[in-house]
């Protein structure tokens, strides 16, 4: 795994995490904890395991603010598509894919 990519995905999460709070005025709280707790890979991954979308991802939906959820970072860089499978790739497409 590039050392690179892993840096720029994790600073891409936290500042859409950062970008949530001070654009929309929602305060991620679980999902900023999961990320200091876990990182910004494995949070990603838990969270595209999950069969469904989370609160935080409903919450954005909402407000109108897809761009922010961790499957439209995940997507937002070719080369983040190397830190996943093909099926959490999928996952965040068939999510955000018709939404945005």
């Amino acid at each position: 795994m590039d050392p690179e990519i892993l840096a720029a995905f994790d600073e891409a999460l936290n500042s859409a995490c950062d970008r949530t709070w001070t654009e929309t005025g929602y305060r991620p709280t679980y999902f900023r904890k999961m990320l200091n707790e876990r990182g910004a890979l494995a949070t990603a991954r838990l969270l595209l395991s999950k069969p469904t979308i989370s609160d935080g991802f409903v919450r954005l939906w909402e407000l109108g603010r897809l761009d922010l959820t961790v499957e439209a970072v995940v997507l937002s860089h070719p080369a983040y598509a190397k830190l996943f499978t093909p099926e959490e790739l999928e996952t965040a497409r068939s999510r955000v894919g018709d939404r945005m």
